[in-house]
């Protein structure tokens, strides 16, 4: 009890009659303490929180009640003036109590005592219940479990040897055992015996040539140098009379000269700088069977990246990630490149690869190209100087067929330098030439694709001889630009695929372009298509830019022009005059919305004017546009005068160079536009912060589980069972939506949604077209995080460690692209246009807290990663997450009510090129925060007052809302709003373009 209020005896000890309580006292003296606490917890509705008051129980209702004083569960408690009090009090009584805003005034015993804010101590209801005998059991729905989500673009597989024909040559025993080694695979050696050796010796046609590797150990290629005639080959190492000791002193001293060595060897004359690519570990062009050094560096290089891949360097299977910059040489690497200089091994290499060159450019010249092919060596695009160097030479490659999805592994190079480079490039450019010449195809793309590395030269070669599913094969196997892979299925006639991948990557335009230089039929086609994907999300004013070059497909435009303009907004806008001026009964129809545009005079409609007249003088001179000239210039004069808009002013000068005749009038009277010197509410960090402060009587009569604002100021809400609604700016409800709603995705465009409501293990997904205003039940499926926003089509979710882009439109689930085994839970995604981020918990297996990883990828394309990384500084599984689709995030633990610390807030940068925040400072009573690319939210709790506070880029306080009473606030922050509400049905959303807050009433 406060010592300053005294001691005051009333004359009424209670109220009497019928009341508004505001609040219940039970005191268990009376009562009991069992008893007291009973009657608390029945009395209990969501919203109401329990205080220790006067050794008794204090219950704060969610919203006051009217009650008869008689019939009452406890001593009913009245708000007067911001005070609770147990008894009416006269003008006296209360001046000698003098209680503060949010005091309690119980009068007990005859004598009224006063208690402060600060005097009352919260008091958990649920440490009541005994619950220890209880199992928490996981909820199922009684209906059958959803089919799992199908992918709409399942992974092709490598075309076979089948795929080229007979005229393929059978594959070489020994290529397929080197095929198999290289790729790590244990095959068993059969040894060849005498009598097969001669079988095979006896059955080769004359003028037949063979290419065959012998399995050589180290000793047996040792004493062959040794023997070597000094009188054969320059490529060989000759050991003379001057024994072994010589020889090896010779070796190793490099530049050495002598009987011993030969000047200079094979290794510095052929293999000396650059080197001719080889290829990978499981390419076509594996090598024979490596000695003992070189299966050594490949087991260990294998143990390196298995153990990079343990520790999250790798990219997990399923993620489209971009190579990492190559490190430089390792201790290994630097000792086999020593060994190769300078001990015997490196002539014995240079003699292996001699022989093996010499023996493939006289298959080339004797027209062997069969078996010349199938040893040849791949070249890469550029030398790769820090390619590692390959000690085996390859072996023959299995068949000749095109890998579509490449090469992997550790790329290795076979060695020789830039002329040896260029002399197989010429060497396969004329063996393409001569299989075109042959007819050939498939062998000559062959050439172009696994040889060569001229992908999209192959691609084009493939078209050009009417090879179209494998050219698509080839070109999505191989990673080329999305819009050409589009292309190529549009051409091969699988339009299902084509339209897949160009909604996956957001490439309908790129591939129409592509299309139409060759292919203006298809083009149309792909056209007609793009519009019609675009139409089904609800992007209107795109999907009528689409069509209209299509002349004949406009009669589609119309329906979609009348659907976009019933939506709204600036597209709205855009459409209304292309409804004018680009139908024959388009201005008479669009007419009256026109007036009421123009005429309306409210700043919140000034960038819709704006865009109307920009789309005017987009369009060329006809006298529909000379009708509407003068009056859209006219609005545009009033929004200047009012200094509504600062572009207002560039617009009004370009309409007075217009050369038309509608303008000759009035262009001498027009004033000439003056810079605007009213700057954005957003830019001026300067004006006073505004505040809001919603106290319980601004209470709804349903909770709001969710807001979102929409196209000319229109809310959403989300009220759970009660369905959903759509609320006009002047707060009149538009319509009710009867499906559950306890969570909302809006399209990007504001004209549909997603609501989501939980049954059991799964969410029930419903479909909201707010221009027809029509609700439509979906699917269930299993959530377990999900992006806040979708465009319409394509909406990015996560269940445990998946991520996926479902496709919205679909009937059923599906998902247009996924990864999958991220290494744990996915707790958060945020995606725009251009980026989608997400964090990902890893626990140990002990189901403890080990870090919180953040992945980022760019959209345009396809998503493709390009950043894992660890949010630094955290302690624990994270209470409160933040981020943004860039991929700029905040992490932190919430501090106990007790005061006890969480320890620091984590941070990461995003990875776009872009401004980002200030970390606000530490402080206990942080409970959560809300990031924007230009905006941020820090939310704060301090007893029952919940305050959401935004910020700007460089921290300025901007605005404040003030919650009071539980349960907290919920935040959503856009680029362009701002939007607060709680479960007592208080509804604000602040305007940042202009700065004005606007209450939504929940009735």
């Amino acid at each position: 009890m406060s010592p300053a209020s005294g001691v005051v005896r009333p004359r009424a000890h209670v109220h009497r009659g019928t009341v508004v309580a505001a609040a219940w006292w039970f005191h268990p003296g009376t009562l009991g303490e069992v008893e007291a606490r009973r009657r608390v917890l029945a009395a209990w509705r969501p919203g109401a929180t329990v205080w220790a008051l006067a050794g008794g129980h204090l219950l704060k209702l969610a919203a006051p009640c009217k009650s008869a004083v008689e019939a009452a569960p406890g001593l009913p408690l009245v708000l007067e003036s911001g005070v609770l009090t147990s008894a009416p009090l006269s003008a006296k009584e209360r001046e000698r109590l003098a209680p503060p805003a949010g005091a309690v005034v119980l009068v007990h015993a005859g004598v009224a005592r006063m208690y402060a804010p600060g005097e009352l101590r919260q008091v958990d209801p649920g440490a009541w219940l005994d619950v220890s005998a209880w199992r928490r059991v996981r909820v199922k729905g009684l209906g059958a479990p959803p089919p799992p989500m199908q992918s709409a673009l399942e992974p092709l597989p490598p075309p076979t040897r089948e795929w080229f024909g007979p005229k393929v040559p059978a594959l070489a025993p020994e290529a397929e055992r080197m095929l198999a080694r290289m790729a790590g695979r244990e095959v068993p050696v059969a040894r060849e015996g005498l009598f097969a050796r001669l079988r095979r010796a006896f059955s080769q046609k004359p003028g037949e040539a063979t290419l065959t590797v012998r399995r050589e150990g180290l000793f047996a290629r040792l004493r062959r140098a040794f023997r070597a005639d000094a009188r054969g080959a320059s490529n060989t190492v000759t050991v003379g009379r001057a024994g072994l000791l010589d020889w090896l002193r010779s070796a190793l001293s490099p530049g050495a000269s002598g009987p011993g060595a030969s000047s200079p060897g094979l290794w510095q004359r052929l293999f000396g700088s650059g080197s001719a690519s080889a290829g990978s570990a499981s390419a076509s062009g594996a090598g024979a069977r490596p000695g003992w050094f070189s299966r050594l560096l490949a087991g260990m290089r294998g143990r390196d990246r298995a153990t990079a891949s343990r520790q999250g360097s790798l990219p997990a299977p399923g993620a489209s990630a971009r190579p990492a910059e190559p490190e430089g040489p390792g201790a290994l690497e630097r000792l086999k490149a020593w060994m190769l200089q300078n001990t015997p091994l490196g002539q014995l290499v240079g003699q292996r690869k001699g022989d093996y060159l010499r023996r493939l450019f006289e298959l080339f010249e004797e027209g062997n190209l069969d078996e010349a092919l199938r040893h040849a060596i791949p070249l890469g695009k550029d030398l790769d100087e820090r390619a590692r160097l390959a000690l085996g030479v390859p072996g023959p490659r299995e068949e000749l067929r095109i890998q579509p999805r490449g090469r992997s592994g550790a790329a290795q190079s076979f060695g020789g330098g830039p002329a040896l480079f260029e002399a197989l490039r010429e060497r396969y450019r004329d063996t393409f030439r001569r299989l075109e010449r042959e007819g050939r195809i498939d062998e000559a793309a062959f050439v172009l694709a696994e040889l060569l590395d001229a992908t999209e030269e192959a691609v084009s070669f493939l078209e050009r001889h009417g090879r179209l599913q494998l050219a698509a094969e080839l070109a999505e196997g191989r990673d080329l630009p999305a819009s050409l892979v589009v292309r190529q299925w549009f051409l091969a006639k699988d339009v299902a695929r084509a339209v897949s991948i160009a909604r996956r990557s957001g490439v309908f335009a790129d591939a129409v372009l592509r299309l139409e230089k060759t292919h203006p039929a298809e083009a149309q086609a792909l056209r007609l298509l793009w519009a019609e994907s675009l139409a089904e999300a609800g992007d209107w004013a795109r999907a009528v830019d689409a069509v209209w070059p299509v002349s004949f497909a406009r009669h589609l435009a119309r329906a979609w022009v009348d659907r976009g303009i019933q939506a709204g907004g600036m597209s709205g806008a855009k459409l209304l005059a292309r409804l004018s001026l680009g139908f024959p009964d388009g201005f008479g129809a669009a007419r009256e919305d026109i007036q009421d545009l123009l005429s309306d005079d409210a700043p919140a409609r000034a960038p819709e004017r704006l865009a109307f007249a920009t789309e005017l003088l987009r369009d060329a001179a006809s006298p529909a546009r000379s009708a509407l000239l003068v009056p859209t210039l006219r609005a545009l004069m009033r929004d200047e005068a009012a200094d509504v808009l600062s572009s207002n002013a560039r617009l009004l000068q370009q309409l007075r160079a217009l050369k038309d005749p509608a303008m000759d009038a009035l262009r001498t009277d027009l004033p000439t536009p003056q810079p605007s010197l009213r700057r954005p509410w957003a830019e001026a960090n300067d004006l006073p912060v505004v505040r809001v402060w919603m106290d319980r009587n601004d209470a709804g009569a349903h909770a709001v589980h969710d807001a979102v604002v929409l196209p000319g100021r229109r809310v959403l809400l989300a009220l759970g069972e009660a369905g959903a609604r759509l609320v006009g700016p002047d707060g009149r409800t538009l319509v009710n939506f009867d499906v559950p709603a306890f969570s909302l995705v809006v399209s990007t465009q504001g004209d549909r949604a997603l609501a989501l409501a939980r049954r059991g293990d799964l969410w029930r997904l419903s479909r909201l077209d707010l221009v027809e205003r029509r609700a439509t039940r979906a699917c269930d499926m299993e959530l377990d995080a999900w992006a806040p926003t979708y465009d319409g089509e394509r909406w990015f979710t996560a269940v445990r460690d998946t991520v996926s882009m479902v496709d919205t439109l679909a009937a059923e689930p599906r998902s247009l692209w996924r990864v999958s085994q991220v290494g744990g839970t996915v707790l958060k995604l945020a995606v725009d246009a251009q980026h989608l981020s997400f964090l990902v918990l890893h626990l140990s297996p002990g189901q403890d807290f080990e870090r919180l990883e953040r992945w980022s990828y760019v959209l345009a394309g396809g998503p493709t990663l390009r950043g894992r990384t660890n949010m630094p500084d955290l302690a624990g599984t994270p209470d409160a997450l933040a981020l943004t689709p860039d991929g700029e995030a905040v992490a932190g633990r919430i501090a106990v009510p007790e005061g006890a610390g969480a320890g620091p807030w984590s941070y990461l940068a995003p990875i776009a090129a872009r401004r980002f925040h200030i970390p606000s400072p530490q402080g206990e009573e942080r409970v959560g925060a809300v990031l924007g690319q230009a905006w941020s939210v820090t939310r704060f709790q301090k007893g029952e007052l919940h305050t959401a506070v935004l910020r700007d880029l460089a921290g300025h306080t901007r605005a404040t809302v003030e919650f009071s009473g539980t349960p907290p606030q919920v935040v959503r922050l856009t680029e362009e709003w701002c939007a607060v509400h709680d479960l007592f049905g208080r509804v604000v959303w602040l305007d940042l373009t202009s700065g004005e807050v606007h209450r939504v009433p929940v009735v």
